[in-house]
């Protein structure tokens, strides 16, 4: 059995790290948040100790490691921004740390924490559930059989509603969040880069609050790629059956299935850091350096080969008057 902390206990993601602590038979020891609203730990920890304040925290795990009680793992769950932080805090601790995506948000910041690893001897594992997802496993053994000469075109859409509170939390702040490339794009810019090869070329045709496109040549596809998190997009008909997310990756035309299969994707990544077959941050690299020049790139308007839904009308910001 081995004993967690975990920072970011409030968030959106934390209930799956700590469904996946559970579920491969480890102890959670102590939880940070700076929002209280934490009762979800009930559900599996509530001999957790909790903290609301960083330095309580710090000392509460200063003093489980002097009372002989080791901290093997930090999970950090924390906003995008804070992960380098709270990454070096677990390496201090002397722990080994799993890091929700986006490890970081500026590719430079990962070669500092590989230093980091050196002079702690500590490891650092990201989460790209993606990757362990079995039909995507299946289509990489496909694409990897196939002609290595042949290139594929491909039409990726992600359309997962967000309502007005994403704009006042600090995901509506692309300083904060890296923007929705990064907050909601970037495993499947992932998973593209790891089936389809490097990148070539990058061009971004609009960025805005709430959706974001372009295109992508990668070693191996030619990549129409669309991002939203406003609802009207939904197809109308997913729409009336109350779905408020919409996924879609057409490969030459045939759609590529993955809809289902995300339920233990956590648990199962868990599961591999634990064997010592986690991904390390090198494998984070790629796909970092994507989001980071998608948000530095300038924004082309509707030329060239755009996605189809790159041309639907643009609702005002929520917080614009």
């Amino acid at each position: 059995m081995k004993n967690f902390a975990l920072i970011g206990a409030a968030g959106y993601v934390a209930p799956r790290h700590m469904k996946a602590i559970k579920e491969t038979n480890n102890e959670l020891l102590a939880a940070l948040d700076k929002s209280d609203s934490v009762g979800i730990i009930d559900s599996y920890f509530p001999e957790a100790a909790f903290f609301t304040e960083f330095e309580r925290f710090d000392r509460h795990i200063d003093k489980l490691q002097r009372a002989g009680n080791t901290l093997d793992f930090v999970s950090v769950c924390s906003p995008n921004y804070l992960h380098d932080a709270h990454i070096r805090f677990g390496l201090r601790a002397g722990a080994d740390v799993i890091c929700e995506k986006p490890l970081v948000l500026n590719p430079w910041n990962i070669e500092a924490l590989e230093d980091k690893e050196q002079e702690t001897g500590r490891a650092i594992y990201t989460i790209l559930q993606l990757r362990l997802h079995p039909s995507v496993i299946a289509l990489k053994e496909k694409i990897a059989e196939a002609s290595k000469n042949k290139i594929y075109d491909i039409d990726l859409t992600y359309l997962t509603s967000r309502g007005s509170w994403y704009y006042a939390s600090w995901k509506g702040e692309a300083a904060k969040s890296g923007g929705i490339t990064t907050n909601i794009g970037i495993h499947f810019f992932d998973m593209l880069i790891w089936i389809f090869g490097a990148v070539k070329s990058n061009t971004v045709h609009l960025h805005t609050h709430d959706r974001a496109a372009g295109y992508l040549e990668l070693e191996g596809a030619r990549v129409r790629w669309f991002l939203s998190i406003n609802s009207k997009l939904i197809p109308e008909n997913l729409q009336a059956a109350g779905k408020r997310t919409y996924r879609s990756l057409q490969i030459d035309g045939e759609e590529f299935e993955f809809s289902d299969g995300f339920a233990d994707l956590h648990t199962c990544s868990y599961e591999e850091v634990l064997k010592g077959k986690g991904f390390r941050i090198a494998e984070s690299k790629q796909a970092i350096q994507l989001a980071h020049d998608i948000r530095q790139a300038e924004r082309l308007g509707l030329v060239g080969d755009y996605h189809p839904l790159a041309g639907k009308p643009l609702d005002k910001h929520p917080f614009e008057h």
